[in-house]
């Protein structure tokens, strides 16, 4: 599938090397203020060479709207968004024509289709979220109507870890640095990490926590398009992405019912839970706590350590990859993160719609 949602759809296209990739948005409503200064400011936060915590591709992505807008509303049309790749290097690329390399898509890919892009993965590669994160600013846009706010950043690269609870730290600090972590001296840690790794030809991975403040309640359809389940099918969707928790997550597992339980009060007449450990979704439906969820990321594929693996013929080598990585993908996909999470809640706002009069 490179569709996703129901009624606030996106059809993803394109490939990393190839001349262009983008986006088309269906189902957005019309007469929507449609603020390409917006969507490009998003799709900038995800773009490559930003740091030397990045990629050096140099990619400007400058989004291209094609269709569905018309004096800056948007028409009810589908909205088509191109993003030209302008600084391919397939030559970068001839050495993996035939090898599997290890952690990526190329034998699963080449096995399904029993054909695959080899240059910079193709298909599979990040770099299609470009238009992900395009079409998520448009749902961000959808969503403001709402004053729901979603802000994502990264709570731990490698070992490095912040400990510090989200309510406790100011969000508004996510983008004073180039790791998009909200706490300076933890982020200065995580740098650091990140270019001793990169100096060493290897990736780290981390986790990005995610939280979403003003989400009416009732969001959420009560059995296989629960709110967390959109959410996480969004999300690991998102390449590297190997797991995802909810509010404690796993570390529920640590507590007791009776110490883990969110119980429920009357505060300034309007019923809300003590505590959050539920990360503000209860039997799938949002219920007016903030939605907080943490997302983890493997390390980087391809690094430049010599790595077994095998060819299409089967025969044994030792590959040593070269070209342009990122040698920890967190910072990049920090903007990804948010894109998809509200792709996923402006489908669900679309669907509540259709079930009240």
């Amino acid at each position: 599938m490179n569709t996703l949602g129901h009624l606030f759809k996106i059809t993803s296209f394109g490939e990393s090397h190839g001349k262009a990739i983008g986006i088309i948005v269906d189902g957005c409503p019309s007469l929507m203020e449609i603020d390409a200064q917006f969507i490009q400011s998003k799709v900038d936060k995800r773009r490559p060479g930003q740091s030397n915590l990045t990629t050096s591709r140099e990619e400007q992505d400058e989004i291209e709207i094609i269709s569905g807008v018309f004096e800056g509303k948007s028409t009810g049309a589908p909205i088509a968004i191109l993003i030209k790749n302008k600084d391919s290097k397939p030559e970068d690329y001839d050495h993996l024509k035939d090898v599997y390399r290890p952690s990526h898509a190329d034998f699963t890919y080449q096995q399904k289709y029993g054909i695959r892009d080899h240059l910079g993965g193709g298909r599979s590669s990040a770099r299609v979220t470009a238009g992900w994160v395009a079409a998520g600013a448009i749902a961000q846009l959808f969503l403001n109507h709402y004053q729901i706010d979603i802000k994502a950043y990264v709570k731990q690269v490698y070992n490095i870890a912040l400990t510090i609870p989200y309510s406790d730290l100011n969000l508004d600090n996510i983008e004073s640095n180039s790791i998009r972590c909200p706490h300076p001296e933890t982020a200065q840690l995580m740098e650091q990490e990140i270019v001793k790794a990169k100096l060493e030809g290897d990736s780290l991975g981390g986790i990005i926590a995610c939280v979403v403040k003003n989400c009416p309640i009732g969001i959420g359809e009560p059995v296989f398009d629960k709110l967390n389940a959109k959410i996480a099918h969004a999300i690991l969707s998102i390449n590297a992405v190997k797991g995802i928790q909810f509010g404690e997550g796993f570390g529920s597992v640590n507590f007791k019912g009776s110490e883990i339980n969110d119980g429920f009060i009357t505060h300034n007449g309007k019923v809300q839970t003590i505590t959050n450990n539920s990360g503000g979704i209860q039997g799938g439906i949002s219920n007016g706590q903030p939605i907080y969820f943490e997302t983890a990321f493997k390390p980087t594929a391809s690094i430049r350590k010599p790595q077994q693996t095998i060819d299409k013929s089967g025969r044994s080598i030792v590959l040593e990859t070269s070209g342009r990585h990122d040698p920890c993908v967190l910072p990049r996909a920090v903007p990804i993160i948010e894109a998809m999470t509200a792709l996923a809640i402006a489908d669900l706002i679309l669907l509540q719609k259709t079930n009240t009069l």
